[in-house]
Formats: C-alpha cells, sequence, structure tokens
C-alpha cells in the first residue's frame, strides 16, 4: 500500500476531533487482507455537542457507533426513540432510517464510529440486534485510549502498517465493549480470584484450608467447585502455577536451582525436583541445560 494523502479533518465543535477517510482509503482498506472484514470510514469525537444532531432517510451502508461519554442525546430507528445518557452507546444498523441529536440542556460529548466488513455484519448481529434501548458501557479509560490512538494514527498519512494497526485496535474496542461481561464475570468470579490469590503467593506455602477460607468455601465446597472450573484440584493447580513460574526463572534468569525452589515456596529442593519432573517431564537441570 503507498503512503495516501492525508485523511479530510473538519471542524464543528469546540475541541472536537474528526476524521473522514478519502474514496481512494477506503478502497485500500477494503482491499487490504486484514481490514477488509473490519474498518472504518469515519471516527470522530464531539465534546459538548450543542445543536448537533443528523437526519438521513435511507440510512447509510454503515454501522454508526455512538457512545456517550457526558450529558444526554436520543436516536429514533424504526420509529422508536431511545435516550442516550453517560456511559451508554447504541448501533445504528446500515440502510436503516434514522435520525439522532444532542439535548439542547445537557449537550453530549460523544465518541462516533461509521464502520463495516463481514466482521462487523457479526458484531451487529450477535450483539445488538435484539437490544431496542441504549447498551451500558461502564467507564474505563483504557477504552477512551483505544479510541484516540485510532484517530492519531488517522491524523498523519496511511500506509500498510498504520492500516493494519487501526483494524486491530477498532477490533480491540468493539471486543471491549461486546465481551465486557466476560471480564466482569470473572473478577467477580471466586474461584478466579483464588487462582489470583496463588498467583501473588507462589513463594508461600499454602494449605487448601487457607485457600477454602480466602474464597468463603468449606474445602469439600472449594474443592468441588474449583475442579469444575479448572479441571485440577487446588493444590494440583497451585503445584502447576509454581513450576510454570520455575520455567520462567530458569528461562529468563541467572538463578540457581536452589534460589529458585526457594522463591516458588518449595522448602525441600528434591521436592521440588520431583514435582518439576513430573509436571515437565525432565529435571529442572535438564530443562536448564536445554536452553543453552
Amino acid at each position: 500500500m503507498n503512503n495516501l494523502p492525508n485523511p479530510k479533518i473538519k471542524a464543528g465543535f469546540l475541541g472536537q476531533t474528526m476524521v473522514v477517510l478519502s474514496p481512494e482509503q477506503k478502497k485500500e482498506i477494503v482491499n487490504h487482507p486484514f481490514s477488509q472484514n473490519l474498518y472504518l470510514d469515519a471516527i470522530g469525537y464531539f465534546p459538548n455537542a450543542k445543536h448537533h444532531n443528523r437526519s438521513r432517510k435511507n440510512g447509510i451502508n454503515e454501522y454508526i457507533f455512538l457512545y456517550c461519554l457526558k450529558g444526554e442525546g436520543w436516536i429514533t430507528t424504526n420509529k422508536k426513540t431511545i435516550k442516550l445518557t453517560p456511559n451508554t452507546a447504541f448501533i445504528i444498523p446500515k440502510n436503516t432510517p434514522h435520525k439522532y441529536g444532542s439535548s439542547l440542556k445537557d449537550p453530549w460529548s460523544i465518541y462516533w464510529i461509521h464502520f463495516s466488513g463481514n466482521y462487523a455484519d457479526v458484531f451487529y448481529e450477535r450483539f445488538f440486534k435484539e437490544k431496542e434501548n441504549n447498551i451500558p458501557i461502564p467507564f474505563d479509560e483504557n477504552k477512551i485510549v483505544l479510541l484516540k490512538d485510532i484517530i492519531t494514527v488517522l491524523e498523519n498519512e496511511l500506509n500498510e502498517e498504520k492500516t493494519e494497526f487501526i483494524h486491530f485496535k477498532l477490533s480491540s474496542f468493539l471486543s471491549s465493549v461486546c465481551y465486557s461481561n466476560l471480564l466482569e464475570n470473572t473478577i467477580n468470579d471466586k474461584i478466579s480470584q483464588s487462582i489470583s490469590y496463588m498467583k501473588n503467593n507462589l513463594n508461600q506455602l499454602i494449605t487448601i484450608e487457607k485457600l477454602a477460607q480466602e474464597a468463603c468455601f468449606s474445602v469439600s465446597r472449594y474443592s468441588e467447585l474449583f475442579k469444575q472450573k479448572t479441571g485440577y484440584s487446588p493444590i494440583l493447580y497451585f503445584i502447576r502455577l509454581k513450576i510454570q513460574k520455575a520455567c520462567e526463572y530458569l528461562y529468563f534468569t541467572n538463578m540457581s536451582i536452589k534460589e529458585i525452589c526457594k522463591e516458588v515456596g518449595f522448602e525441600d529442593p528434591y521436592y521440588f525436583s520431583r514435582m518439576f519432573k513430573k509436571q515437565i517431564g525432565i529435571s529442572p537441570m535438564q530443562y536448564k541445560k536445554s536452553l543453552s
């Protein structure tokens, strides 16, 4: 892909950023093996966008993602009007008549994206088609950083590397919206918290009673739930984490095996060696030699 002229940047609201790809740039992106399945045509940020409104009788051949950070606004599609409030979003489907606008009393600050591609169809069909109201998006600075990164790169001339960068950033942003519940479920999951506790205490000798207590379960219930989630007993899983960390030390440091043994919470080097060989198939010494 040859370097292309800078995208067109327009002004309208104080502090706004808006980048629209030229037809030539869009043609190059659509033909790229990565971005042809998911690409954007325009992206922008409108802060305190008083009097902002759009009306398209026939819609456009792209999805429109509206993400409200502050203030309020409204969106009308399919003869239904929904309200967009802070930390909510809405996707207007392709080729759908629509209107949207900012509240006069409390104007919205929004990020917006026009995007398309085969993956865009999948995203919409799977996550948004049946949703008739706005989509809650808990504020996360990382999401904003992804959008800012896209805009920053688009404000300069495009090349193949930057096109790929934008594709992956857009994918990451949409994934963070669509799959945010997976992360929330993991954070709130007692067993996941227990695994995090193990990872933070690999240098300790911890009994199953202590692990069950930390997770607020009886030993039997904790063991049952843990094995359902991981396929391993808690202690065996803990040992596997310790051996995994030992492998990292052997690979990335010059620490002696005795030092590593202590670092991963084994008091007996011989027991450590046996457990290591049971999990990895060779002794720590053999593993270290295999790396040289």
